[in-house]
């Protein structure tokens, strides 16, 4: 099933999903750029419906303020499916002290099996998926900390891991903990913002290891490769890799809220993919992937 904050849902009902975006996010690196509007927020989702969206998967994580009861809220205003991240960004998104002495796996492995945040003992928002944090072409100790308690935590319950790779970098050293070292599937792992990056060589390498690739734009907070989007989902079609293809917008600072939004993925990046690859294709990099690569 896929772990949204309202409960299970089979995959085949997910729909046309958004697989990485952020309504909401608080950062001690983005100061004054906190998404916190439940309204806007609402609006961005009743857009995405109206075209025919059916979910999203927030990937913000632990500490960084998911508002899980709002997401609860807002799924059940909107009838849009979304699923909740545990896990940890890098640590310069935290106050100095606030992962001091945690659990990590612990941690993780409870909010995904219970509610996640201040929800409620028993209630709705339990997480759906493991979201960490590479660095810039590296790991430093705190990412291989956290890679680390995911793996475990996905161990005790097959939840997938969800990878933000700073700048794009990093993928082979992601893969080389988690799925050489600790043992992690590599169908059970999705690399983030691996287009912005934009080495087919090195993109087409890790798309071999069997993982998800997860490209991201557009939006105003992250618009450097947005002109190589649709190449880069061409080429990686194109050379066997369909099936490993998601798209997300991944908002994350409330001047590019709207700019152009979840929606935009429907409206305009659909039709240039089918356009490119066809009906079925498109479909299965909006539809049919996500409903795989979250179920768990």
């Amino acid at each position: 099933m896929v772990h949204t904050v309202l409960g299970p849902v089979d995959p085949a009902g997910l729909g046309l999903c958004d697989a990485h975006d952020h309504l909401f996010l608080r950062s001690e690196q983005l100061p004054g750029q906190e998404l916190d509007d439940p309204a806007a927020a609402e609006a961005e989702l009743r857009a995405f419906a109206a075209l025919g969206g059916g979910a999203l998967v927030q990937w913000t994580p632990y500490g960084m303020g998911r508002r899980i009861p709002d997401l609860i809220a807002l799924s059940r205003a909107t009838g849009v499916h979304l699923v909740a991240a545990t896990g940890l960004h890098q640590a310069a998104h935290y106050p100095p002290g606030r992962l001091r002495g945690l659990d990590l796996a612990a941690l993780f492995t409870a909010e995904l099996t219970g509610p996640a945040g201040p929800s409620g003992p028993g209630g709705p928002g339990r997480a759906g998926l493991i979201k960490v944090a590479g660095g810039y072409h590296g790991l430093d100790a705190h990412a291989r900390r956290t890679l680390t308690a995911a793996a475990e935590a996905h161990r005790a319950t097959g939840a997938p891991i969800a990878v933000h790779h700073e700048l794009g970098t990093a993928a082979g050293d992601v893969l080389d903990l988690l799925c050489d070292r600790l043992g992690v599937p590599p169908r059970r792992v999705l690399l983030g913002h691996l287009n912005r990056f934009p080495d087919l060589r090195m993109q087409r390498e890790a798309a071999a290891s069997g993982a998800y690739l997860v490209l991201d734009g557009p939006s105003r907070a992250h618009h450097a490769t947005d002109h190589h989007l649709l190449d880069t989902l061409v080429a990686l079609t194109e050379a066997g890799h369909g099936g490993q293809l998601l798209l997300g917008g991944d908002t994350t600072t409330a001047a590019a809220r709207g700019n152009p939004g979840p929606a935009y993925l429907l409206s305009g990046l659909r039709p240039r993919l089918v356009r490119a690859l066809g009906e079925r294709a498109a479909d299965g990099i909006l539809r049919a992937n996500p409903a795989r690569a979250f179920a768990w």
